[in-house]
């Protein structure tokens, strides 16, 4: 470096030009709306079709995330289905807090060949700790089979309709529910006495 040059504090990218002109602005980019009072699409939908839900904002990826009522996650989801939700991408449980409620997670995407990012939506039903029954949607989307099983084994939560609903990751005669919060592992001895 000559002794003339000025040394220069920005960050150069590869084609040379200094990194605050190649990064775009903050404007630029896409912001994920976080306020649980703006309704998605989704959500809009579904109330123009006067199905209760209530929206809670949107996830890091701008994936509308929606709650409904036990009750109401029949109507919902074959609405949804009949929608163009054709793809449960995923179903999953958690445990909320220790001795609090549970929750049975839906992704849903919407698959179209003419479509490069398809749409997606999630739906979050909360139930009880003790006794928590919510629909199974195995009859309209199959992909929910093995994973209601799976949150049934782990979590304790029943799925009313579930054409098979047992256990699938632990024996048949385990005595809890190992993914809650509260669970209570047993002791090594009494598991190798027990098989």
């Amino acid at each position: 470096m000559k002794n003339n040059e000025k040394v220069s504090d920005s960050f150069l990218t590869s084609s040379g030009k200094e990194l605050s002109e190649a990064t775009p602005s903050a404007s630029s980019y896409t912001t994920v709306v976080r306020d649980k009072n703006i309704k998605g699409v989704v959500s809009n939908w579904l109330a123009e079709m006067k199905l209760r839900h209530k929206p809670l904002g949107f996830d890091y990826q701008g994936v509308e995330i929606l709650e409904v009522k036990p009750e109401d996650l029949t109507s919902v989801a074959i609405a949804l289905y009949a929608y163009g939700f054709n793809y449960l991408r995923n179903q999953c449980a958690y445990d909320v807090s220790p001795g609090g409620n549970l929750a049975s997670v839906y992704h849903l995407t919407k698959l179209d060949a003419d479509v490069d990012q398809p749409q997606e939506v999630c739906l979050k039903v909360f139930l009880p700790r003790e006794n928590p029954r919510v629909p199974s949607v195995f009859w309209i989307w199959k992909t929910a089979d093995f994973q209601e099983r799976e949150s049934y084994d782990m979590f304790g939560i029943y799925y009313e309709g579930h054409p098979h609903l047992k256990r699938i990751l632990m024996p048949e005669n385990w005595v809890g529910w190992p993914l809650r919060k509260d669970y209570i592992t047993p002791d090594f001895f009494e598991l190798q006495d027990a098989y």
